[in-house]
């Protein structure tokens, strides 16, 4: 094929194809074939259907695109240059998978400007998707007007095999399919390759019928290599069916061009190679030299640039309409979309003294959430069929389910991992909703890939996480999290917070309503917890504190975290009593306490104090970080067992005379 010969909607796809070619041969490292398949899937999509401005990449009425196969990235970089995005030129596209650039090896939201979430593992990007979705569907709902559609936009998806075979997609998909979230609409690159070869060695079922069972619109382009107008009536048509989401699935070949690897494992995620570069040039009639657009293609796609200004300046007359009609609900979209806090909504979060009732602080979560849902709005989430047990409904304000999509109680039924991701993809929606999602702690295991990846993504999630030690008893060791606190500890970027009674649950929600960009697990107690004195919300910000302390400087330091707080309080009592000066530490947050400087955590845990008891109803596993050489801990270094709650405390060791007999033993 001669250049000459070749369309302008051929230049085009063909420029996707080789800035993702060109890209990953210069890195040696990378995943061309998918880049190459699905170029002209996303040709039809990026420039007949999606509204986006490149110059605002977050213009709120924007469509929303996700790559959940993330690890075909340069399909999205390359469409972001040729776009006209300011955050991706030709020069990041030559440092693709290099340090420091803002093209790496898969997708991150944080790094590229008009990336929307960070996929990379499988499955994640499309469950993301069903969270954005949920977030248009629940501000459409809350804030559209019959004379002005203020928000009104798509969710679109270019999954692959890999991510239906992961589970969290089928929880997500699953789930979109009940609500009938008809903006959401997601292209299935049907072609039949993963890293060890045909898909027909593990993965042989009717894929568009799993998804009709869900509730989805499914619809198939047996063509995907050539046959742009079926992709674009297909696209069409999805749009025009507005009470199911839509599976497309557009059977292509991996690798396409390429004389000797497509369709074949070769392509997916390794360079072509110099030869096959060439040859793959040859067979596509592609003269030009390494990352060179001729100019036609780059004309037509940088159209884009004046389409989404107009889009946007059309969006923002919408708004002027909007708010000269509807002032109130005017502010509160644009307080929410800013991400600013009302004022004063801290002021709700209620305070505790000892003279209070015990409360399980699950129980004080619930009072928690339901003071904050009358003051922000933008709280929304629910359990994973957990409710009556994490206590997180938001009374009064409904369920989100299919037409009720104003309501904000997710019903996510027993899919944690689905719910991680979904919640994932509202947070980082850009309309300053606050997702919180709930299960029991110890399945957060089912999740972690969730919670890592809004740590990662810096998605200020909630994590709701109830019967957070061997405390809950006779369920036994499958449900008692013994090293999953240590765990998730060690997750960069996200605040572990175990708080120990009514004051410091308090102060843990106001810390993860301030972190927006930082997602916060708060650990629940299912048993009841005295308030202590000494304990407050502000507190909580500084990770750690003096709860009590002695004249002078103490013999001993006790520190606790969460019920077993108490037990460090009471004890000290009794050691007090007998002459020995104690100082008792609360350290609900190590991330937070570790931030603070170096004279305020001098002044908690004074180096020349060296006798030292933690006291934690978990795994010893990292509290040698507080404790140095002669400090120990209360811990529990097995797996737990069935029994009620109390005698599993007790015989493991969580008692004041244990505590008391340990410190003394520590004193010498």
């Amino acid at each position: 094929m001669a250049v000459a010969t070749q369309s302008l909607e051929e230049l085009c796809i063909n420029s996707i194809r080789f800035l993702a070619i060109d890209a990953v041969e210069k890195a040696k490292s990378g995943h061309p074939g998918l880049p190459m398949g699905a170029a002209p899937m996303a040709f039809v999509l990026w420039d007949r259907f999606m509204r986006f401005n490149p110059k605002n990449p977050k213009w709120f009425n924007r469509d929303r695109f996700v790559l959940s196969a993330g690890h075909g990235c340069m399909l999205q970089y390359a469409l972001l240059y040729l776009t006209g995005y300011d955050s991706v030129t030709l020069d990041d596209i030559k440092q693709f998978r290099q340090w420091g650039s803002v093209t790496p090896g898969h997708p991150e939201n944080f790094e590229t400007a008009g990336v929307e979430v960070t996929t990379g593992p499988l499955g994640q990007g499309i469950a993301n998707g069903v969270g954005l979705a949920i977030a248009e569907a629940h501000l459409a709902a809350k804030f559209n007007k019959p004379d002005c559609q203020l928000v009104d936009h798509y969710t679109y998806v270019i999954l692959g095999d890999g991510c239906n075979m992961e589970g969290v997609s089928s929880e997500a998909c699953s789930l979109a399919g009940h609500l009938g979230l008809g903006k959401l609409i997601a292209l299935y690159d049907d072609n039949h390759i993963s890293i060890d070869g045909s898909t027909d060695v593990a993965f042989t079922e009717d894929v568009g019928k799993r998804f009709e069972a869900y509730g989805w619109h499914v619809l198939h382009v047996k063509d995907g290599n050539t046959d742009l107008d079926s992709i674009e009536k297909a696209i069409a048509a999805a749009k025009a069916v507005t009470d199911k989401p839509t599976l497309i699935k557009v059977t292509t070949t991996i690798g396409y061009g390429s004389p000797n690897k497509s369709n074949t494992a070769d392509v997916h995620g390794a360079a072509l190679g110099g030869d096959e570069v060439a040859a793959t040039r040859k067979n596509l009639g592609w003269e030009y030299e390494p990352f060179v657009v001729p100019e036609d293609a780059l004309a037509h796609f940088r159209k884009a640039v004046e389409r989404g200004a107009d889009a946007e300046s059309q969006w923002k007359q919408t708004l002027a309409d909007y708010k000269a009609k509807y002032p109130a609900e005017a502010a509160e979209f644009e307080r929410m979309t800013s991400g600013k806090l009302p004022d004063g909504w801290a002021d709700v979060l209620p305070t505790y003294t000892p003279e209070d009732k015990a409360l399980a602080t699950r129980k004080h979560s619930e009072i928690c959430l339901n003071a904050l849902a009358g003051v922000l709005p933008e709280l929304i989430g629910g359990s994973a069929d957990l409710t009556h047990s994490n206590y997180t409904l938001l009374k009064g304000y409904g369920d989100f389910q299919k037409g009720q999509y104003q309501n904000r109680n997710l019903r996510f039924g027993v899919r944690e991992h689905g719910m991680g991701a979904i919640c994932n993809g509202i947070a980082l929606h850009g309309s300053g909703l606050i997702p919180y999602g709930a299960t029991f702690l110890i399945f957060t295991d089912y999740m972690r890939a969730a919670i890592r990846l809004s740590a990662l993504s810096q998605a200020g999630s909630i994590w709701v996480m109830t019967h957070d030690s061997i405390a809950l008893g006779e369920d036994g060791p499958t449900h008692q999290p013994v090293e999953t606190i240590p765990s998730l500890r060690a997750i960069p970027n996200l605040l572990v917070i175990r708080p120990a009674d009514g004051n410091e649950t308090s102060g843990a929600y106001k810390v993860a309503i301030e972190n927006r960009t930082r997602p916060t697990l708060l650990a629940l107690s299912r048993q009841n917890l005295t308030n202590l004195a000494g304990t407050t919300i502000d507190n909580v910000a500084k990770g750690g504190y003096i709860l009590s302390d002695s004249d002078g400087t103490p013999d001993i330091i006790l520190i606790g975290t969460g019920s077993e707080l108490e037990l460090c309080a009471k004890a000290a009592e009794t050691l007090r009593g007998e002459g020995t000066k104690v100082r008792v530490v609360s350290l609900p947050c190590w991330e937070l306490f570790d931030e603070q400087d170096e004279a305020y955590r001098e002044s908690v845990l004074p180096k020349a104090v060296t006798k030292r008891l933690a006291v934690e109803a978990g795994s010893s596993f990292g509290w040698c970080h507080y404790l140095g050489n002669e400090g120990e801990s209360i811990s529990i270094d097995r797996f737990g067992v069935s029994a009620p709650g109390g005698v599993a405390m007790a015989k493991f060791g969580y008692t004041v005379e244990n505590v008391v007999a340990r410190a003394k033993a520590i004193l010498g």
